[in-house]
C-alpha cells in the first residue's frame, strides 16, 4: 500500500491565516465605509459652521418640542413593551398550550413587516375615516395626528426585542428555582423580584437597550400617524427630514449627529451588558 503523501501542516496555517487576515481587512474596509464614514460625515457637516450654529439649532423651539417628543414616545412605549415582553416570554417559556406558535408568530410579526404598513394599520382603526374614527371623533378622542398615536406606532414596531431576548434565556433556565421557591411557601410576586427578575435582568436590560434605540430612531411607523406638525407631533428623525427638505443642512446634520450620539452610547451600553452577560456565562444572573 502507498502512503498518502501529508500536507504539510505549515502550509494550511499560511492559508488559514491568509484568508483570515483577508477577511478581517475586508471587513474592516465595509466597516469604515458603510458606518464609520458616514457617522464622521454627519458630525463634519454639522460642525462646519462652527460650534455656535449648531448649538443654536438645537436650541431652536420645534427642535426642543422633536427632542421632548421623541423622549416621550420612548419613555412611554420601551417600559410598556419591557413590561408585555416580559409577560409573553413567561408565557412561552414557562407554559405549553394550544396557540403557542401562533404566539411567537405575532411576537415576530413586527420584523416581517414595513413600519409604513404597521403605521397604516393604525390609520385604518383610528383614523377620521377608520373603522373607531368616528366614535373617537364623537368623544373628542385623539390618536392619529397626536402622542398617542406614535406611542402606538412605536410600541408595536419595538414590541419584539425585549420578549425576543427573553424567551430562549427563560426557556434554557427552566423552572425548577421557581418551583422550589413556591414549595417553600413563597407568593407569586416574591418569586417574581426575587427568583425569577435577577435571573433575567441582564438580558432584559440587552432588549430594552435595543427597544429603545428603535424607539428614538423610528420613521417610518412615526411618519404616518403623526401628520408631522412641527412642534408638535414631529419626533427627532422627523425634524431631520424637515430641515433637509427646506435646505436647512445645519440643523437637519445637528439634530442627525444627536441622533447618532445616542446611537453611539446605545452601542457602548450594549457592548458592556453582552460582556457582562458572557462572564456570565450567557445567563441572565
Amino acid at each position: 500500500m502507498h502512503n498518502a503523501t501529508p500536507v504539510p501542516r505549515n502550509t494550511a496555517i499560511q492559508e488559514s491565516a491568509v484568508t483570515r487576515i483577508g477577511l478581517t481587512g475586508l471587513t474592516l474596509v465595509l466597516l469604515v465605509t458603510l458606518l464609520a464614514l458616514p457617522l464622521l460625515i454627519v458630525f463634519a457637516e454639522a460642525l462646519k459652521r462652527g460650534l455656535g450654529p449648531a448649538l443654536d439649532a438645537l436650541a431652536e423651539p420645534d427642535a426642543l418640542a422633536a427632542i421632548q417628543l421623541t423622549l416621550l414616545v420612548a419613555a412611554i412605549s420601551v417600559p410598556v413593551n419591557a413590561i408585555c415582553g416580559i409577560a409573553a416570554a413567561w408565557c412561552i417559556g414557562r407554559f405549553v398550550f394550544p396557540g403557542r406558535r401562533l404566539l411567537v408568530a405575532l411576537i415576530d410579526l413586527p420584523f416581517s413587516i414595513s413600519p409604513v404598513i404597521s403605521g397604516l394599520i393604525w390609520v385604518l382603526l383610528f383614523g377620521a375615516n377608520g373603522w373607531l374614527g368616528p366614535w373617537l371623533d364623537r368623544h373628542g378622542i385623539r390618536i392619529i395626528f397626536a402622542v398617542p398615536g406614535l406611542v402606538l406606532a412605536t410600541m408595536f414596531v419595538t414590541f419584539p426585542f425585549v420578549a425576543r431576548e427573553l424567551i430562549p434565556l427563560m426557556q434554557e433556565q427552566g423552572a425548577a428555582e421557581e418551583d422550589a421557591a413556591l414549595t417553600l411557601g413563597a407568593s407569586g410576586w416574591r418569586i417574581f423580584w426575587h427568583v425569577t427578575l435577577p435571573n433575567i435582568r441582564w438580558a432584559l436590560l440587552y432588549g430594552v437597550l435595543l427597544c429603545n434605540a428603535r424607539a428614538m430612531g423610528e420613521f417610518g411607523a412615526v411618519a404616518v400617524v403623526s401628520g408631522r406638525v412641527r412642534g408638535q407631533t414631529t419626533t427627532m428623525p422627523l425634524y431631520v427630514e424637515a430641515l433637509y427638505n427646506d435646505f436647512d443642512s445645519v440643523g437637519a446634520f445637528t439634530v442627525a449627529a444627536l441622533l447618532s450620539l445616542l446611537a453611539l452610547v446605545t452601542l457602548v451600553m450594549k457592548a458592556i451588558l453582552e460582556w457582562r452577560m458572557g462572564r456570565r456565562g450567557g445567563v441572565g444572573r
